[in-house]
Parts: structure tokens; sequence; C-alpha cells
């Protein structure tokens, strides 16, 4: 099992930034990926961010490139989401998901986070 402590979130006014954070323990080692979902009222959890372990390669939303940024703290076994030039349409609750196979796939993560508000006022 994996467990995925999220951090981070709360209110902040259209063109601010926010940083989210992941703490991932237990079998770490059993995943390969790590990515970020969120999840606004009446619509589906849909991917932000994803980040490969082995090669800390990176993949974006459109709707969130050049302005999120996913990053890895390997040493503490920690996820990062800073979040720039943040607009209303970003406000949702934020995901942080562990699991192998295409970081863009929902059904690639098999541990989820407990997940984080985020608010974005106009």
């Amino acid at each position: 099992q994996v467990q995925l402590v999220e951090s981070g979130g709360g209110l902040v006014q259209a063109g601010g930034s926010l940083r989210l954070s992941c703490v991932a323990s237990g079998r770490t080692f059993s995943v390969s990926a790590m990515g970020w979902f969120r999840q606004a009222p009446g619509k589906e959890r849909e991917f932000v961010a994803g980040i490969v372990w082995r090669n800390s390669a990176t993949y974006y939303a459109d709707s969130v490139k050049g302005r999120f940024t996913i990053s890895r703290d390997n040493a503490k076994n920690t996820v990062l989401l800073q979040m720039n030039s943040l607009k209303p349409e970003d406000t949702a609750v934020y995901y942080c998901a562990a699991g192998s196979g295409n970081v863009y796939y929902h059904s690639s993560y098999n541990y989820w986070g407990q997940g984080t508000q985020v608010t974005v006022s106009s």
C-alpha cells in the first residue's frame, strides 16, 4: 500500500499562486509515476500534471501548461505542484495520485490522496 497526504490548498485571488505538496509513504517503490488530478463541482475528475519517477519526465494538461509546474523531492518522497497565474476556472479539489502506466489516464493510478481544496476568486 501507498499512502498519500496532500497539503497547500486554500483561497487565492485570480493571478495569484499556490503550491500543493503530496507526501508519499509505504511501498513507494511499487509505483513508477505520480500525478495531480482535479475535480470541480458537477464535473469529472481530470488530469492536471504527471511525473515519471525513473527519468523525471513531466506531462501537463493543455489548460495548465506554462502556468503549473510539477516536481519531486526524492529525499522526502514528495511531489509538488506549483500553480501560478491562477484563474477562477482552476477552482477544484486537487488530488494526488500514484501508480504505473500512462500518466494521463485515471485508471493508471492505484492510490489516491484525500484531496485539497483550491479556490480562486475573481
